[in-house]
């Protein structure tokens, strides 16, 4: 009772030092704080669990909405599929695609496609545009086709008609975008083509882009300018292995080699069966070091 009546009438009238010397004359109250102290730790412990787990659950929760929307996200070769492009089952270039263009999935850019599809069928081609379209929902999708396909003109798809070697209307397309990141070739596939369009197209384009050339394989067919030799150089191919060169010219003997602006800007090459991405960049690294002139 004693004990009581000092906490109710005295402790509010001691400093806090002076209430601790007093308190170790009573018999037991220290026995009593340290059992208060216990009790509140556990209370305190409890208060931090209980956050604890509720933050986990949170955690979880979002993880799962997040596996969810993976899951039901559709990947580029489901959506060949659903649009019944080539790009998926006559060839396999779909995971290519998607491996190297899958960073760019939610950006705001421009993608240019040579080649719309469906010959000269009316109403017909347009899959892969459309297919684009959808695995890139903030992108504008361009393409480009000799016979007109227009009627696949819809929010965020443009047909233009015209030549993929028509170099005035190819570069005024770039120039009136100015954000084409990627562009691809799956036009006439002849090849005297596919390196003039390379050799005009590559340069307009900035850095961290992405140049594709699809179905190398009429390099061998001479109906498309190929050739069944596979050592000429006149192919779209033979682009392909020049190339490789490009790529590490800082390598050559000649310090007096002034590089052309492909090789000063091819940065990566990635070669697939019939199709081949070029990375555009900065290719200045320096030269590693040679002696041997001779």
């Amino acid at each position: 009772m004693f004990r009581e009546m000092a906490v109710r009438h005295i402790k509010p009238l001691l400093s806090d030092m002076a209430w601790r010397a007093l308190r170790r004359t009573f018999p037991g109250t220290a026995r009593i704080d340290a059992q208060r102290d216990a009790l509140e730790a556990r209370r305190l412990q409890g208060l931090a669990e209980a956050r604890l787990e509720r933050a986990s659950r949170m955690v979880r929760d979002l993880e799962k909405r997040l596996a969810a929307k993976k899951v039901t996200r559709p990947s580029l070769t489901d959506l060949a599929k659903k649009y019944q492009t080539d790009k998926w089952g006559a060839h396999r270039y779909t995971p290519h695609y998607e491996r190297h263009l899958g960073y760019l999935r939610d950006e705001k850019f421009t993608l240019l496609e040579f080649g719309i599809g469906g010959y000269r069928a009316t109403g017909r081609g347009g899959a892969s545009l459309r297919m684009w379209k959808e695995f890139f929902p903030n992108a504008r999708i361009l393409g480009v086709d000799v016979e007109d396909k227009t009627f696949v003109n819809d929010d965020r798809i443009t047909a233009y008609v015209g030549s993929q070697t028509d170099e005035s209307l190819i570069t005024s397309i770039i120039r009136d975008f100015g954000d084409v990141k990627v562009v691809i070739d799956d036009g006439s596939h002849q090849n005297a083509h596919v390196r003039a369009s390379f050799a005009f197209v590559f340069p307009l384009l900035g850095d961290r882009t992405h140049y594709i050339i699809e179905d190398l394989q009429t390099s061998y067919w001479p109906r498309y300018g190929g050739s069944p030799d596979p050592g000429v150089t006149h192919t779209s191919i033979g682009l392909a292995k020049s190339l490789i060169d490009d790529l590490n010219y800082e390598e050559y003997t000649d310090e007096s080699y002034h590089p052309t602006h492909v090789q000063e800007h091819v940065v990566g090459l990635h070669f697939y069966h019939n199709m081949l991405f070029v990375d555009k960049g900065t290719n200045r690294e320096g030269r590693k070091g040679h002696t041997d002139h001779s």
